[in-house]
């Protein structure tokens, strides 16, 4: 499959928790360090940013909300994202106006959006005196709605998109709010990759998406309804496709359109990559041979006493589905419609996979029975 940069797995022949899998990743923000957790456990990993961060270090309304926190007391600063905060502070040390920036946001009360924001918070030597533990903006603004807000000035720093409802209900209260933009999503940088990804989860060329922002969810679901995949992009994630967000505000988007998500107990890339190692490995292991020769297929792969044997979607998706009932003879039209996705094949296309699957499994070729006129069978493990 050919959708973005795909990174391979590990090349040493060791076996990891994740050989066998691959994984869509649609970050663009550390999206470095969340590949090389995938790829150290054996993942081979598609790479496709949904969106890209956009910074505004240089931008001159970033630099005029930074001079209007500056012209009066601030009672109230929000930090909404741990990117955004450490950008804004590494912004105004470059403008020269850092000390004076920190020193107002410590005369203030400072509130935090979640443990990320919190961590930036505190790096920079201030103290939060809220900060909800779900990351989620809507705890922020009823905290802040429960004080006296007339007349008050709060700075309110952005992550990603403006907060109109957010700003505007502290704007009734009587706030006079100074918005903050840090950086902005603008489109992808490779919008076929976007595509690419897409049609590769429709047809099964994954087997996980993750996520680590909702701009990025919603933004691969308006890829998919451009491409006219809306509905069989939905399909594939509510089937076979899972999809791992880093926590439950990144996974709102895809929880509205009624797609089960796998979350961290930590909105953590390491508790992301722990979750999915959990999950992946109930759903996407089958022994398909015991002891003194065993055989498992694993994601994509065969793993068995020498290196992983990764075998192509389709001869996976075939031998997936007899592994799923061993010993029963499914007929060629039950692997068609369990193996094909479009279902844009015939009896024969049937038999050659099965003959090219008996080549990939070499001396466990036989685990594959034919039974005349009525189909294939695995023998059972």
């Amino acid at each position: 499959m050919s959708t973005g940069n795909t990174t391979a797995g590990r090349d040493d022949g060791a076996v990891g928790p994740l050989t066998g899998f691959t994984i869509g990743v649609t970050a663009d923000r550390r999206r470095e360090e969340l590949v090389a957790l995938l790829v150290r456990r054996g993942a081979r990993v598609v790479e496709a940013p949904a969106l890209r961060i956009m910074p505004l270090g240089d931008d001159a309304a970033l630099r005029r909300a930074t001079e209007r926190c500056l012209e009066a007391p601030l009672d109230y600063v929000v930090a909404t994202t741990g990117v955004g905060w450490r950008g804004w502070m590494s912004a105004a040390e470059g403008w020269g106006t850092a000390d004076a920036l920190l020193g107002a946001c410590r005369a203030a009360t400072v509130v935090s959006r979640g443990p990320k924001a919190t961590g930036a918070v505190r790096a920079c030597g201030l103290a939060e005196a809220f900060a909800p533990g779900t990351e989620a903006s809507h705890e922020v603004l009823t905290w802040l709605l429960a004080r006296d807000l007339d007349g008050r000035r709060v700075a309110v720093q952005e992550h990603g998109a403006p907060l109109p409802d957010f700003t505007a209900a502290l704007r009734e209260r009587g706030a006079e709010v100074i918005e903050v933009p840090v950086y902005r999503w603008g489109p992808p940088e490779d919008p076929g990759a976007v595509r690419r990804l897409v049609e590769g989860t429709t047809r099964g060329e994954v087997h996980a998406l993750t996520f680590t922002s909702a701009p990025a969810a919603v933004a691969l679901l308006e890829a998919a309804a451009a491409a006219g995949q809306r509905e069989r992009f939905l399909a594939a994630l509510r089937e076979d496709v899972a999809a791992f967000c880093v926590g439950e505000l990144c996974a709102h988007p895809l929880r509205e359109a009624d797609v089960p998500v796998h979350c961290p107990e930590r909105s953590r890339l390491g508790a992301l990559v722990r979750t999915l190692e959990d999950v992946l490995s109930l759903r996407g292991r089958r022994a398909l041979s015991p002891a003194p020769d065993p055989l498992v297929l694993q994601g994509n792969a065969l793993l068995g006493d020498g290196a992983p044997v990764w075998l192509p979607p389709l001869q996976a998706a075939v031998l997936r589905a007899l592994a799923e009932r061993p010993g029963q003879v499914l007929s060629r039209t039950e692997l068609l419609v369990r193996a094909w996705p479009d279902g844009r094949a015939d009896r024969h296309a049937v038999d050659m996979s099965i003959a090219r699957l008996r080549r990939a499994l070499g001396r466990h070729a036989a685990l594959v029975r034919t039974v005349p006129k009525r189909g294939y069978a695995l023998a059972g493990a």
